[in-house]
């Protein structure tokens, strides 16, 4: 066994890996660039190597760096987690030819797997169904579009050397090719140094499917199932579980053993996950399809951990030190439902823009319960511009697939992170939406379902009297610990009971009564909610039970009320005497500034491209800049008709959120 593994990564997974490589008895060395030079990686291994300035180019992404740290502090293999280096066939390569181990799959299967074009060739020929497309190279606009017409559209656009959704094109019909294809060719050589481009066709009802396999040196591979991936956002997943909801016993059987005819067909071993699309409209389970391999330990590995029982990166570890798996394929079983969610710094409520800065506040909930966290970050630290913006994975493991959904509705509730934006609410909303609950995905759903984007869960009616609950029994508490205040002139202030709570449109009067152990809120219509729980003024989070149900609730002060956060949206609940509660109406509305004169830079980033220029007459609809952000390109385009008053900024700038680009007359 290794005595001493590098990893040769950042963030959660670099803590992940290395929390095996301990449990193993292994020592560990981090490597870091300038951003995360103080970074939970750095602090928890047992070395740590300074590669370069922050950018991947200069770091994470330099192989010579990383070889030279593991030489220096004489690690024997080394770990690439995902992304960065981790299916660079060369890199594998470098390390055996430095005499380090490489925990991942041979340089010649990374290689096969990681053209997605050749990797379809050899799918074929391995008897795996692949998706009917061209294959070869494609010169120019025309020719794409030729090709396009020649399948049938919808078809997809994708980038030779592409993934984690970069080099994507969706295009429906001609003029979406001729405006799609250079920017998939940009997009592929700004990503991956390789602009080759293939199209195939689009299944309708698509749903993403894919297949855990594993395998050692010594001609053994096996199935470990399937994870469901079709919650997706720009062909980033979003949300993943292990077993699909779709996918039967003998589906399983027919994917898993395509899957290992592919990775034998390569020479695969160690951990690999073959992507399937599969048609959602086909009920007979026939219509699967390869996608591609990725020759490397998947973000979603944690739900095939929990259903399987094994520890992934612990296999991988083995492998690669020439040991034979430990079991074969009829070993393999599948218990329970695991469901994954991926909690990102994002802000839903501006169209997912990336939310870069300090966390301010970060505490997760507990790891226990069936409950798991994977993370890299901790609290005060940065969540930097230059990598991927995801700061945890939420993984919950339950009997059946209805409970470990309701557990991960419990655990979203219980994380308090402050500092900047996240998608907390809207992977709560999901988790709640009744077609996810019912099974019903595809890769299509966020865009189906939240179509004018997201806006926060709507609260149901019952909800919103919990709520109500909740915000009378904080206003009581916040009352009593105000009347407990030594030198009030005059005599003691005795909190008043009754109270008008208002919750958007909502309207309720209610009154606390404490009881031993907790409190009754009355409503005026004769209902009450039982409630216990305790809070102190200034805590952020109040767990309670209502009526013998638990609801956790993130709270902050407002004026006049509270804003709680829960089961997916953030309200304004008022709490005024009833007196007050009945002047509110003569206070007048504040109508925020009209801005859709101003185009404004939605996020962080490079403005690469200017189309107009001042006196330009516009048209709804029509391209105005493109501003380049984690190198994916986005065109900004004009809300109204107009004319380009003044352009004020110009190409190469580096744009601020919310800086202004251009304003129209």
């Amino acid at each position: 066994m290794f005595a001493k593994i590098l990893v040769a990564n950042r963030g959660e997974i670099a803590c992940r890996v290395m929390r095996t490589a301990k449990r193993m008895g292994i020592a560990t060395v981090a490597v870091y660039s300038d951003a995360d030079a103080d970074a939970p990686h750095v602090r928890m291994a047992d070395e740590a190597v300074r590669l370069g300035p922050a950018p991947a180019a200069e770091s994470y992404l330099r192989a010579d760096l990383i070889l030279l740290a593991a030489r220096e502090t004489g690690a024997d293999c080394i770990h690439p987690g995902y992304g960065f280096l981790s299916e660079r066939a060369e890199f594998a390569r470098a390390c055996a030819e430095a005499g380090i181990a490489f925990v991942g799959p041979p340089p010649g299967a990374i290689a096969a797997m990681g053209d997605k074009i050749e990797s379809k060739k050899l799918a074929k020929e391995a008897g795996v169904n692949v998706v009917p497309g061209f294959l070869g190279e494609i010169a120019t606009t025309e020719d794409a579009v030729r090709i396009a017409g020649d399948i049938g559209y919808p078809v997809m656009m994708k980038a030779s050397a592409g993934g984690g959704g970069k080099g994507m094109r969706l295009a429906w019909s001609e003029e979406d090719v001729r405006e799609g294809f250079e920017a998939t060719k940009r997009e592929g050589l700004a990503s991956f140094g390789d602009d080759r481009v293939f199209i195939e066709k689009f299944i309708q009802s698509p749903r993403h499917i894919e297949i855990q396999v594993l395998g050692d040196q010594h001609g053994n591979l096996v199935y470990l199932g399937e994870r469901e991936c079709s919650i997706q956002r720009r062909h980033q997943k979003v949300v993943e579980e292990a077993p699909s909801p779709f996918v039967t016993p003998e589906m399983r059987r027919r994917m898993g053993e395509q899957a290992v005819a592919l990775a034998r067909a390569v020479g695969y071993f160690s951990a690999g996950t073959v992507e399937l699309i599969v048609s959602g409209a086909d009920a007979t389970g026939e219509s699967f399809y390869f996608l591609e391999m990725n020759t490397r330990l998947q973000v979603e590995h944690p739900v095939t951990e929990a259903i399987t029982g094994l520890d992934l990166v612990e296999q991988m570890i083995r492998v690669a030190a020439g040991e034979p798996l430990g079991f074969g394929q009829d070993d393999v079983t599948l218990t329970g439902w695991a469901i994954e969610n991926r909690v990102y710094a994002e802000d839903p409520y501006r169209g997912f823009l990336p939310s870069t800065g300090r966390l301010v506040r970060y505490r997760p909930p507990p790891a226990r319960d069936g409950v798991r966290i994977d993370d890299g970050v901790r609290e005060g630290g940065e969540v930097s511009i230059y990598y991927d913006p995801m700061i945890a994975k939420l993984v919950t493991h339950a009997e059946t697939r209805e409970a470990a959904i309701d557990a991960q509705v419990q655990a979203l509730d219980r994380f308090e992170i402050e500092g900047l934006g996240t998608n907390l609410d809207f992977l709560s909303a999901l988790m709640q939406h009744p077609r996810f609950r019912d099974g019903a995905l595809t890769t299509g759903f966020i865009a189906e379902e939240f179509p004018e984007g997201f806006t926060g869960a709507a609260p149901s009616a019952e909800l919103q009297r919990q709520l109500a609950a909740v915000a009378s029994v904080l206003d009581a508490t916040q009352a009593a610990r105000a009347a407990q205040i030594d030198g009030q002139l005059g005599r003691a202030i005795v909190p008043a009971t009754d109270k008008v709570v208002t919750l958007g449109e909502a309207r309720f009067e209610t009154r606390v009564e404490p009881f031993e152990g907790g409190q009754l809120v009355r409503f005026a219509e004769g209902e009450a909610i039982e409630l216990v729980g305790h809070w102190r003024p200034g805590e952020p989070l109040f767990a309670a039970m209502l009526d013998d149900e638990p609801l956790v609730v993130r709270v902050a002060r407002l004026r006049g009320g509270w804003r709680l956060t829960a089961r997916g949206a953030a309200h304004t609940v008022r709490v005024l005497p009833p007196h007050v509660a009945d002047l509110t109406r003569h206070m007048i509305e504040k109508v925020p500034p009209d801005l859709s004169r101003l185009l404004l830079c939605p996020m962080p980033g490079l403005l690469t491209k200017l189309h107009v220029a001042p006196g330009d007459r516009v048209e709804a609809g029509q391209p105005l800049a493109v501003v380049e952000a984690m190198k994916m390109e986005n065109i900004l385009r004009s809300q109204k008709a107009g004319t380009v008053k003044a352009v004020n900024a110009e190409e190469g700038q580096s744009l601020m959120v919310d800086a202004v680009i251009l304003e129209l007359e």
